[in-house]
C-alpha cells in the first residue's frame, strides 16, 4: 500500500474537546500509594545508567499566560510517568504553529529535528519519505508498539504507508467537524435583524454592524479575518462554486474551480467597503484577531468550529462584554440547496521520526505508553477535582491558569496520538465536546452539529504525486499571496489580476500537480470497476 496523501484543495478561504485512582481518598497513605503506582514502575524494570533524552516537538501557540512548555502539569507527569519508567528525560522543543512546516524543513535539514517531530502537511511527509530522510517504523511497531497499533487500527495506520512501509503514525481524529462561522447575537437583537441564511443577507447584515457600530465600541470589524491563522473565510468558497463532476471537484486546484473567481470578487468589494478585518494581511498569527474578538469589536467570523467556545476566547470576551451572545450559523448555500463545507478524514497529525534520531526505539514506546487509556485521559482531562469535575460520566475541564493551562484544546500537542476527545465510546465523545465549553454546552452541540452536515472529506489518492511532492510547499505559500493580492487590490484591477496571477500558479506547478491528479484518480477508478 503506499502513502495516503490527502490532496489539498487550496481553496483562496481556507481543532479537541480512567481517571487517576485515589484522587478522592482522604488517606494521605492511599494517596501517595497511588501515585506511585500510577507515575512509576518496579526498581527492577528501570533501566539503568544515565538517563536519555527524549526530543519531542510541540507547537508553540503563543497563547496569553502559557506556561513553561517544558515545565508543566502535563509535562511534568509525563518525565514522572514514562520518564522514570524508561530512564529518560523527555524534553520538548518549541516551534511555532504559524511556522510549522518550515521550521521543521531546517530542522530536517540540520539533522537536528526532534526524536519526534510531526506536521499536519502530508505532502512535507512524502517528501521526507522519498528522501529517506525519516525511519521506516514496521519492525519497530511490531516490537514496542502493539498498544499504540491496536489503538489507531488498521484503518488510521494506513495513512502513513508509503511504498508499503510504515513511516508515519497519524493521530487518531475523533471529531470530524472543521470549520464554523460565528455571529454576535447580541448585536444582531439590538439591531432588530434575523440572523442572516444567505450571503445577500450577510452583506446588509455587516453594512449594518459598520455603519450603526451596535457595539458600541472603538474600531468596529463587521467581519473578522486574519490570514494564516485560526480565522477563515468558512464554506464561502464552496458556495460559489459551479456543478463539477466527481473527477473535476477531485482533481481541479480551487483557482480554477467555476465561481471560485466570483468569491474573491465577493471578498474584494467587502474589503473595499471597509467590511473585513483592515490589516487581515498581515495578521499572521491570529493576534489582532483575537483582541477583536475578546475586545467585542467582531460581529462575524470563521473559525474552527469550537474556537470561540474555547477557554483563551470565550472568558475575556465574557469578562469583556457580559452581554455578549456569539452563536453559529449555517449561511453560505451552494447552487445545490446544500451548505457544503469540509470535514476531517479519520486521520489527524503525522508523526515522524527522522533518519537523525537516535532514540526511535525509545520515540515508538513513548507513543505506546500514551496510547494506554489511564495515560491519555490524563493528559486530556487532568486530576479530577483539581483539572475537571465529572459530571454524568463526562468529565468537564476546569478553567485552569499556569501551569495547568492547556495551550490547546485537551492538549492537542501533548497527545500525539489522538486528535479530539477519547473516552473510548464516539458518543461520549461528543457529550465531552460540549462539556469542555462549561456554560456553552448547547452553542457547543449546535456548532458541532451545523459542521457535520453537508460535509465532504478531501480525497485520498493511494499514490503519491510528484509534481505535488516537488511544488506543494511553493504553491501553498503562492496561494496565500494571490487571496491577500485579489483582496486587497482595486476593484478595477481585479479581472485582469486574478486571471494574471492563476496562470502563473498554474505554470509554477499548478497544472503539473492537476494532471497528475487526474492520471492517479482515473487509474483508481478503473480499479475499481
Amino acid at each position: 500500500m503506499n502513502f495516503k496523501r490527502m490532496l489539498t484543495l487550496l481553496p483562496v478561504s481556507t481543532l479537541l474537546i480512567s481517571a487517576l485512582a485515589g484522587c478522592g481518598s482522604d488517606s494521605n497513605t492511599d494517596s501517595k500509594s497511588t501515585a506511585a503506582a500510577t507515575a512509576a514502575p518496579t526498581a527492577a524494570a528501570t533501566p539503568s545508567g544515565p538517563p536519555v533524552t527524549l526530543t519531542v516537538e510541540v507547537f508553540d501557540r503563543g497563547i496569553q499566560g502559557q506556561p513553561d512548555l517544558n515545565n508543566n502539569t502535563w509535562t511534568r507527569y509525563i518525565n514522572d510517568s514514562f520518564g522514570k519508567a524508561n530512564n529518560a528525560i523527555v524534553k520538548f522543543v518549541p516551534v511555532p504553529r504559524s511556522q510549522e512546516v518550515d521550521k521543521l524543513n531546517v530542522l530536517m535539514a540540520a539533522g537536528d529535528a526532534p526524536d519526534i517531530s510531526f506536521t499536519y502537511d502530508s505532502p512535507t511527509v512524502s517528501r521526507y519519505a522519498k528522501s529517506k530522510g525519516i525511519v521506516e517504523l514496521n519492525d519497530l511497531l511490531a516490537k514496542h508498539g502493539k498498544e499504540l497499533m491496536n489503538y489507531l487500527g488498521k484503518t488510521v495506520l494506513s495513512y502513513g504507508v508509503f511504498e508499503g512501509k510504515q513511516v508515519a503514525i497519524p493521530a487518531k481524529r475523533t471529531s470530524l467537524a472543521w470549520g464554523g462561522l460565528f455571529i454576535r447575537k447580541d448585536w444582531l437583537d439590538k439591531l432588530g435583524m434575523p440572523v442572516p441564511t444567505n450571503r445577500d443577507e450577510l452583506y446588509n447584515t455587516l453594512i449594518a454592524f459598520r455603519d450603526k457600530n451596535p457595539g458600541g465600541v472603538n474600531g468596529v470589524v463587521p467581519w473578522v479575518v486574519a490570514t494564516g491563522s485560526n480565522y477563515n473565510f468558512g464554506n464561502l468558497a464552496e458556495s460559489f462554486w459551479g456543478k463539477q463532476t466527481d473527477e473535476e471537484f477531485v482533481t481541479m486546484p480551487s483557482w480554477l474551480k467555476p465561481g471560485n473567481k466570483e468569491e474573491l470578487k465577493f471578498l474584494n468589494k467587502l474589503y473595499n467597503e471597509k467590511l473585513i478585518s483592515k490589516d487581515f494581511a498581515l495578521d499572521k498569527t491570529g493576534k489582532q484577531a483575537d483582541a477583536d474578538v475578546t475586545n467585542g469589536k467582531a460581529g462575524f467570523f470563521g473559525a474552527n468550529w469550537d474556537y470561540p467556545l474555547r477557554q483563551n476566547i470565550s472568558e475575556p470576551l465574557k469578562a469583556n462584554v457580559p452581554t455578549a451572545n456569539l452563536v453559529p450559523i449555517d449561511i453560505f448555500k451552494n447552487y445545490e440547496g446544500k451548505y457544503k463545507k469540509l470535514a476531517y478524514n479519520e486521520n489527524g497529525v503525522n508523526v515522524i521520526i527522522p533518519k537523525s534520531s537516535k532514540n526511535a526505539e525509545l520515540a515508538i514506546k513513548y507513543l505506546n505508553w500514551m496510547s494506554d487509556p489511564k495515560n491519555l485521559f490524563f493528559l486530556q482531562y487532568g486530576q479530577e477535582g483539581v483539572n475537571h469535575k465529572m459530571v454524568n460520566g463526562i468529565p468537564q475541564v476546569i478553567a485552569q491558569t499556569g501551569d495547568n493551562l492547556q495551550t490547546s484544546y485537551l492538549n492537542l500537542d501533548y497527545t500525539l496520538v489522538v486528535n479530539g476527545a477519547e473516552l473510548g465510546d464516539q458518543q461520549k465523545n461528543i457529550k465531552a465536546l460540549a462539556a469542555s465549553a462549561p456554560g456553552l454546552e448547547a452553542v457547543a452541540e449546535q456548532s458541532y452539529k451545523i459542521n457535520t452536515t453537508d460535509t465532504y472529506t478531501a480525497f485520498f489518492y493511494d499514490t503519491p504525486n510528484e509534481s505535488s511532492i516537488k511544488f506543494s510547499k511553493t504553491l501553498g505559500d503562492m496561494g496565500k499571496l494571490m487571496t491577500d493580492q485579489l483582496i486587497n487590490c482595486k476593484p478595477a484591477e481585479f479581472d485582469a489580476l486574478y486571471d494574471k496571477l492563476v496562470a502563473e500558479y498554474m505554470a509554477a506547478g499548478g497544472q503539473a500537480i492537476m494532471d497528475e491528479n487526474v492520471k492517479i484518480y482515473r487509474a483508481m477508478q478503473a480499479y475499481k470497476k
